[in-house]
């Protein structure tokens, strides 16, 4: 597993979400939802759970996204299913069993899966939760580590500019990837984008991406050819060796290019602030206040250097002045 990789399991309480989209022209695409769980870590389980008799039309794009759908049929007498229930104890069996399994994705907005959240931190689990804006409780959404509105998917800010038209149509796509997994990245909040990282990013959105169909012989050359673009800007690793990439898309136009000229000017500044305080800098006068420089304020050596360089200096002189006599 890569360092700071999540494994999650995605738990769907699709009846919730079918009476959330109830009055909506739109449906329900779970390819919305799975494109962004997979910016998060790896799905090593999805389920999801319904009576399908009544939602049949959502079988087969479920089925094809490899979501195991559980059959929940409707209690007639109680008008109430038993789907929750058994979602939880599901849940909870994952979380004692699969210890390897550290991050949660509850799809509901039902406020009855709150105490499952609450378990599942208990026992060191991340949980995220999933909704609709209008259907989903305030309850399960203040409980859960982090929550995406179903809404704001597929919102992403543009963040690279646009691709050269002579571009291949090969090329063209591996560079779209490049951007999105750099931008998943960025929205996970990670510092430091190493090129194992990216490409790892990649796999997951796009299980067939291999840099060879694109015509690279390594990962490597392609964030090259990237930055040969102005896609993105790379640096190399001093122990490792290998690309990090800094800045990408619209970040590099946005750095500014002359933060480093202030900080030379003030240390000109006070450089030659420094070097005048000791041109200055004399021995105490007669007084025993500091005489200024003499190549400023005086037109006249001192008296001591001048009349008797060998002989030490008398604070009375200095008093009465080199002239004088006592009385």
């Amino acid at each position: 597993m890569a360092d700071g990789e999540r494994s999650l399991a995605v738990f769907i309480d699709f009846e919730n979400l079918a009476l959330g989209f109830q009055g909506r022209r739109d449906r329900f695409d779970i390819l919305r939802v799975l494109e962004r769980l997979v910016e998060k870590g790896k799905i090593v389980a999805k389920k999801a759970y319904c009576d399908w008799s009544r939602f049949g039309a959502y079988t087969q794009p479920l089925h094809e996204a490899a979501i195991e759908l559980v059959e929940i049929p409707k209690r007639s007498q109680t008008g109430k299913n038993s789907a929750d229930i058994r979602l939880c104890v599901d849940a909870l069996d994952l979380a004692y069993s699969k210890e390897h399994i550290d991050t949660f994705v509850i799809v509901s907005g039902d406020s009855d899966f709150s105490p499952l959240v609450s378990k599942l931190k208990e026992n060191g689990k991340h949980v995220i939760g999933l909704g609709m804006q209008e259907s989903t409780s305030d309850l399960l959404r203040d409980n859960c580590d982090e929550f995406i509105y179903y809404e704001d998917l597929g919102k992403h800010p543009q963040m690279a500019p646009p691709l050269n038209a002579q571009l291949p149509d090969t090329k063209r796509k591996a560079f779209e990837l490049l951007l999105e997994s750099l931008l998943a990245l960025r929205r996970e909040n990670k510092e430091v984008l190493w090129s194992s990282m990216v490409k790892d990013t990649m796999k997951r959105k796009k299980p067939s991406f291999n840099e060879a169909y694109h015509g690279y012989r390594t990962f490597s050359e392609l964030l090259e050819d990237a930055q040969k673009e102005g896609l993105v800007e790379l640096e190399t690793d001093k122990r490792s060796r290998t690309y990090v990439v800094t800045r990408f898309g619209s970040e590099i136009g946005a750095a500014p290019a002359a933060a480093a000229t202030p900080i030379k000017g003030r240390r000109r500044r006070s450089s030659g602030k420094r070097r005048s305080s000791g041109q200055g800098r004399s021995g105490p006068s007669p007084t025993g206040k500091a005489s200024p420089p003499a190549d400023e304020n005086s037109t006249e050596p001192p008296p001591a250097q001048d009349s008797s360089p060998s002989r030490p200096f008398s604070s009375e002189e200095g008093e009465r002045g080199p002239g004088s006599a006592e009385g």
